[in-house]
């Protein structure tokens, strides 16, 4: 599913005119598919009179997060970790802190995942503690901490959280946060270009800038410290693209191999806390935060995850759908630039043209060249329901069937909830005058089809005067047996 020159060209325009309007000093972008990076750009001057390219190292601030929740996740599997053991097994110093209520919980590891410590939003404040110690930490705790709502029941993005969760790999791997997610995580894929210091990376580096009235000012660089989990990462569109493709590959029929098994994988990306709309404020999606990741719902595609990144002097962003493989990755060096504005612009497109092309009968649950994991005896069996029931039809029609053999052909196709939500005789009155109204062809092959889980099917068949609408949806059952079955005549408008 390789994006056509014409798309790239206009993804490339995004972010060049990013550029030209003043937005950030430099931009660039990259697109990925299951097989690699497939396209990248640059504009801009990175501070040496040249446009960034795919190996240019930009800071990617908060797309730290989900190698943060991988490294955890890894301890689990090696069961050094308990998700659900309150933070102060991992920071005493964490009891020193007034809980929000006498029955509030300590917030567990998983709450701290998921952004649902109770504690508040603090990008701001967070993204300046970079290098704070782990004793500074702990005098910030023991100096108590102020809640928003109490642990567990609410979703507020907490980089404080986060910041927790790497003291707690760092205490379980017994070293340092930056080199147990090094070791656990990013070597074993071969992220070389993915660092927590400026000085060891191994391309250029480009220096954070502000944009004061007018005139970019440089950011100092950060070192890593008690805060590095949150957003310490250095990297490259080459590298990150990596990362996520590896991620997203996780949903495919065929899961690369890596630190973190395919399953872990997954449930990185599942929706664990929904997001309330004030949050993603323009979003036409559902969204919910799974493991360092947020998840939107889409109703072509299935699952998008994504993660932005803003830090002093810098922006990021990656984005991809889970069923194609298929996302965008992007950076900036301007402070509050919000590069996941053109990323959001670009990977719309892809998806836009990937979704053109995709054969009739794909859907976002895998029915097209690549099914999502796990479910493909469920669309084999809708798809075999469908022959039934199209054969089904065809006998209903038949002025040699009588209403006794119809019930019986219906029995062997549908399970017995059906003729008592309608009987049979009143099912196939109905379908003849629904194939009457829009002179239907029932033995014509579908002009249309869709589906919105497995288990799910409607397709349209074409008429003289519109189309009929058929729908199914099967039962729990191995067999594949259909619980629902609805005949609709959809008249052409005239």
């Amino acid at each position: 599913m390789t994006p056509s020159p014409a798309v790239l060209d206009g993804i490339d325009a995004v972010f060049r005119d990013r550029v030209a309007s003043g937005t950030a000093p430099s931009s660039v972008w990259g697109v990925f598919d299951r097989t690699g990076l497939v396209a990248s750009g640059g504009h801009g001057d990175r501070g040496d009179g040249r446009a960034p390219d795919a190996d240019t190292v930009y800071r990617i601030a908060s797309c730290t997060k989900s190698v943060t929740a991988a490294t955890l996740l890894t301890l689990v599997a090696d069961g050094l970790v308990d998700l659900d053991a309150p933070i102060t097994d991992a920071v005493p110093a964490f009891a020193a802190v007034e809980l929000p209520s006498s029955d509030a919980p300590v917030p567990t590891l998983r709450m701290l995942l998921t952004m649902s410590g109770g504690l508040p939003t603090d990008d701001p404040w967070a993204d300046r503690q970079e290098s704070m110690g782990d004793d500074d930490l702990d005098a910030v705790l023991r100096a108590g901490l102020l809640f928003d709502s109490v642990p567990g029941t609410r979703f507020a993005y907490s980089n404080t959280g986060y910041a927790l969760l790497g003291r707690a790999v760092a205490r379980a791997a017994g070293t340092s946060f930056p080199q147990a997610a090094t070791d656990r995580v990013l070597r074993p894929l071969g992220l070389t270009d993915t660092v927590f210091s400026a000085a060891e990376a191994h391309g250029h580096v480009v220096t954070g800038q502000r944009d004061d009235d007018g005139v970019w000012t440089p950011q100092p660089m950060t070192g890593p410290g008690a805060f590095s989990a949150i957003g310490g990462l250095f990297s490259t569109v080459r590298d990150l693209s990596r990362w996520a493709r590896h991620l997203a590959s996780a949903s495919s029929a065929v899961p690369e191999a890596g630190p973190l098994s395919p399953a872990d994988r997954r449930t990185m990306q599942q929706a664990m806390r929904v997001v309330p709309p004030s949050v993603v404020p323009g979003s036409a999606r559902a969204t919910a935060y799974g493991f360092g990741l947020f998840v939107e719902q889409d109703a072509r595609s299935g699952e998008i995850v994504s993660h932005s990144g803003g830090y002093p002097g810098f922006s990021a962003h990656m984005r991809w759908s889970t069923e194609l493989g298929l996302g965008v990755v992007a950076f900036e060096n301007a402070t509050q630039a919000k590069v996941s504005v053109a990323a959001d612009r670009a990977f719309d497109a892809l998806l836009a043209e990937a979704l053109a092309e995709r054969p009739a009968g794909s859907t976002a649950t895998g029915a097209g060249s690549q099914p999502a994991i796990g479910v493909q005896r469920t669309l084999d069996a809708t798809r075999a329901a469908r022959t039934s029931v199209s054969a089904l039809l065809r006998a209903w029609a038949s002025d040699e069937v009588d209403d006794r053999e119809a019930a019986d052909l219906g029995a062997a196709v549908c399970t017995p909830n059906v003729p008592l939500d309608r009987p049979w005789s009143s099912r196939r009155r109905a379908l003849l005058q629904a194939v009457h109204a829009v002179g239907a062809d029932l033995g014509a092959e579908p002009v249309e089809e869709h589906s919105g889980v497995p288990s799910q099917l409607w397709w349209w068949l074409p008429g003289s005067a519109g189309r009929l609408r058929v729908e199914i949806r099967l039962a729990p059952l191995a067999a594949g047996r259909v619980q629902t079955l609805v005949v609709t005549a959809e008249p052409a408008e005239r």
